[in-house]
């Protein structure tokens, strides 16, 4: 038996939640899923996985043991790193995270041009809107939209995005431009359901902070699809700043009540390697950095008397 490839197996089952979800992640037959798993049982003696229908969760006994089969992996991973030299040169397979839209807008272009630069690496993009966990994705860096909690991951601060209301020019010239929070109640919504969603509308910052309930006339699911109706005039919208960039700039849309945005969300490269850092990572921090600081720099708002 070989005991490695088990426990890569078992905790492939435990991350995917079923011996069929994790066969197809691995691409093996389920057979042969089950048949290690039931080795790898037979060899210490004692059940690992309880399997209800088409779920299995680990048994009690099993927690610990699981946890040290990860320990164990990523240790040969890193040697297995160190040998294949990634330490002494940039080379080898770099999984990058980032949020659908900005990663589409400006982490794709920076992974291209980076491609380019360094023939020996190979990158996978993983594109998801929600905090994907880089040890389970088996991720190198993540693009992080947002406060960050308290972890051992090492974070990159690169800049910063705006909560950003925003309506075509026809239906503001239609309905009127809203000049506090409280016009909004009066205004077609169109709401975005992870930036936006059905409820209030928080405005402001520290003491100033409010909260203006309104209800929706079109509700949506992505930044996209919001960002569209709004163009079409169906109303007022809420998204981030990058997202209706160009759509502003070609005077699409018009912002309006930037005076009481609530505080901007930092924008941060996350990851959790050792140091010294593999040279593919270091190469790609070094690379990436500048350029995502880059695209995050706004041109004053309107009334910004600085610079």
């Amino acid at each position: 038996m070989d005991r490695l490839r088990s426990m890569s197996i078992l905790l492939a089952v435990v991350e995917a939640g079923s011996l069929s979800a994790a066969a197809r992640r691995l691409g093996m037959p389920l057979a042969t899923v089950s048949r290690n798993l039931s080795d790898l049982e037979a060899h210490l003696g004692t059940r690992l996985l309880n399997r209800s229908g088409r779920r299995a969760v680990l048994t009690d006994a099993a927690q610990g043991y699981a946890a040290s089969c990860r320990r164990v992996l990523d240790e040969v991973e890193e040697a297995e790193r160190t040998v294949a030299g990634e330490y002494s040169a940039p080379r080898g397979e770099l999984t990058v995270t980032a949020p659908l839209v900005f990663g589409r807008l400006h982490v794709l272009p920076v992974v291209t041009a980076f491609l380019a630069g360094y023939p020996e690496i190979a990158v996978r993009l993983v594109q998801a809107d929600r905090v994907l966990d880089l040890r389970e994705e088996h991720a190198d860096v993540a693009v992080r939209i947002g406060a960050l909690p308290d972890s051992s991951l090492v974070a990159q601060r690169l800049g910063e995005i705006r909560q950003v209301v925003c309506a075509s020019p026809g239906y503001f010239a239609r309905k009127g431009t809203p000049r506090t929070p409280r016009d909004l109640p009066a205004h077609d919504i169109v709401a975005f359901g992870q930036i936006a969603p059905a409820g209030p509308w928080r405005f402001g910052r520290d003491r100033s902070e409010h909260t203006v309930p309104v209800r929706p006339r079109l509700a949506v699911n992505t930044a996209e699809a919001a960002i569209d109706a709004a163009i079409a005039g169906a109303g007022v919208t809420r998204v981030l700043s990058y997202q209706v960039a160009d759509a502003v700039a070609s005077g699409r849309l018009v912002l309006a009540l930037e005076a009481f945005e609530p505080a901007p969300w930092p924008v941060s490269l996350v990851h959790g390697a050792p140091h010294p850092l593999p040279q593919k990572l270091r190469a790609f921090l070094d690379f990436a950095a500048p350029r995502l600081k880059a695209v995050l720099q706004e041109p004053p708002r309107r009334g910004d008397r600085s610079g």
